[in-house]
């Protein structure tokens, strides 16, 4: 008589870790459903599939959380009031570079990369998590700033909401080069350029 094979196992931190990469390379539309189950354990079944994550949207949003919880802690000396306001933003900046030119894992930051990884008009929920930590980052910025010119690091007639609007965008601005092939190098040259711009606000 013929016995039943072993029902197949797989690891789910493994494969929260290896979807998220996926969609971190490729965006979460172009991300197929065959690409994500050949991913987990060797192509689980679509029922095994539906069973562990719900649908591909909940898989998408648990890899969100998983990247934030890791890899999008390089923001978080925003936060850190025990340093310098210029120390914390120049900090995060390098630390960010740092992590997205990690060949460790795919290249850029999946929080400003998931701008365009669901265009349509369907799918427009999906990337919410995303934008809202692309919110919190801008506000960390912009409290840094706030937090200098309040001890006078900063001038008091400084535009706050236009030097956010600068170091944000350069920040988000990074992935697109890493993207590109740019090195750690030149992006911490950048760096050093663009805090040139806190200092002649100072």
């Amino acid at each position: 008589m013929a016995t039943m094979g072993r029902p197949r196992t797989f690891d789910r931190d493994k494969a929260i870790d290896d979807a998220m990469h996926l969609f971190w390379q490729h965006g979460y539309e172009s991300t197929s459903l065959a690409q994500l189950k050949a991913a987990i354990n060797s192509g689980i079944s679509a029922p095994s599939f539906y069973a562990a994550f719900g649908s591909k949207e909940a898989l998408f949003r648990e890899c969100v959380q998983r990247y934030l919880a890791t890899h999008g802690q390089v923001t978080e000396f925003l936060w850190d009031a025990s340093l310098p306001p210029r120390e914390a933003l120049e900090t995060t900046m390098r630390a960010s570079a740092k992590m997205q030119c990690d060949p460790g894992h795919p290249p850029g930051c999946m929080v400003a990369l998931g701008t365009m990884s669901a265009t349509s008009a369907g799918h427009a929920d999906v990337t919410e998590p995303l934008a809202r930590s692309r919110q919190r980052t801008c506000e960390g910025i912009r409290s840094v700033l706030e937090r200098a010119a309040a001890s006078g690091e900063l001038k008091k007639e400084v535009d706050i909401s236009a030097l956010t609007t600068l170091f944000s965008t350069f920040l988000f601005g990074v992935s697109i080069q890493v993207r590109d092939g740019v090195s750690l190098d030149r992006l911490n040259s950048a760096i050093t350029l663009i805090m040139r711009q806190w200092d002649a606000s100072a």
